[in-house]
């Protein structure tokens, strides 16, 4: 097997199983280890993969998220979910905030159902999907581009959104702790912040395997936002600590 297709099945396990180990990675592919370390070493550079003891992860850590082409891989099904609620959320004739992510990217695309609709996005997947479609009134946020998160970021998008207003901004997190959402990369925060900061109301949406983590940086307390959305209920600890603070949360159904 060449470097890259082995590279490559190594990306597919971790898709599959979230984590590999690098005894059975040498074993499977019938390498050295020390060739393993060199994929894992590479694919990490890349933003692919984080490194931890005796393999390798694409579960988020403080300072990591994977790829945008990883996670858009990832939880269809909850995601789905996510979305349908969200839109009910929505009306025609609002003005609608996006962020980064693909949570939010499988929301854009949703987005159609509920046109005529004026959309602000710094996301590039719902750039593509509805640049083209019919009744949505596309504003694309400027910016540096993250090939990481798939998005639009820094002065530039951060001055825009200070000077545009919105009836709803979605907001996707990959972290909660407490009674806070959080995010490793310090630009991304800055970017939600200002859709927050434009919006008349605030939808976080997050993975309930999603609760009990930190990252970094703070994005928000969850108070300041008006709806929490997530897929299936958190663990006993988390949901208990939301109810004491009174703050409520919408799990999607099927």
């Amino acid at each position: 097997m060449k470097r890259e297709e082995r590279r490559q099945a190594i990306m597919d396990l971790l898709v599959e199983a979230r984590a590999v180990d690098l005894d059975d990675l040498a074993d499977r592919f019938a390498v050295s280890k020390m060739t393993i370390h060199r994929d894992l070493d590479d694919l990490e550079q890349a933003g692919l993969l984080r490194k931890v003891r005796g393999g390798a992860t694409i579960e988020a850590g403080t300072q990591f998220e994977s790829d945008f082409r990883i996670r858009e891989l990832q939880d269809g099904a909850a995601k789905a979910r996510m979305a349908r609620a969200a839109l009910d959320l929505i009306e025609p004739g609002m003005t609608v905030m996006i962020n980064d992510g693909s949570m939010a990217a499988l929301l854009g695309a949703s987005l159609v159902d509920k046109r005529p609709l004026t959309v602000i996005t710094n996301n590039a997947a719902i750039l593509d999907r509805l640049k083209n479609e019919a009744g949505i009134t596309l504003i694309a946020l400027g910016g540096v581009f993250s090939a990481k998160f798939n998005g639009f970021f820094g002065v530039v998008t951060e001055g825009a959104l200070a000077r545009l207003r919105a009836d709803i901004a979605f907001i996707s997190s990959p972290a909660v702790s407490g009674l806070q959402a959080f995010h490793m990369d310090d630009a991304v925060v800055r970017a939600k912040r200002a859709m927050m900061a434009a919006s008349a109301r605030c939808c976080l949406l997050i993975n309930h395997a999603r609760f009990g983590r930190s990252a970094l940086h703070v994005l928000a307390d969850l108070a300041e936002f008006d709806t929490i959305i997530t897929d299936d209920a958190p663990a006993p600890e988390d949901r208990a600590a939301l109810d004491r603070a009174g703050i409520a949360l919408t799990i999607a159904k099927d």
